[in-house]
């Protein structure tokens, strides 16, 4: 039973991850509007967040299938 709990889980961070991709995404763009329209500090608070919405969207789900690998091979 608690195998289908943990795959219930596991779309849960599928879905997660891809709205952190699209915002990502989104941060990029404003990053590049903000660096057109010389805002400095704009530009460093949209590149910071496209770098943690990107780095969230790949190590979840990077941690959650090591996480689902161990509890396999136990």
């Amino acid at each position: 039973m608690d195998h289908f709990n943990l795959m219930g889980v596991g779309n849960w961070i599928g879905i997660f991850t891809t709205i952190l991709i699209v915002l990502c995404f989104y941060f990029t763009l404003t990053f590049f509007q903000y660096l057109k329209s010389d805002e400095e500090r704009l530009v460093k608070q949209s590149k910071l967040a496209a770098v943690i919405c990107l780095a969230l969207g790949l190590l979840i789900p990077a941690l959650y299938s090591f996480y689902i690998y161990n509890e396999m091979m136990r």
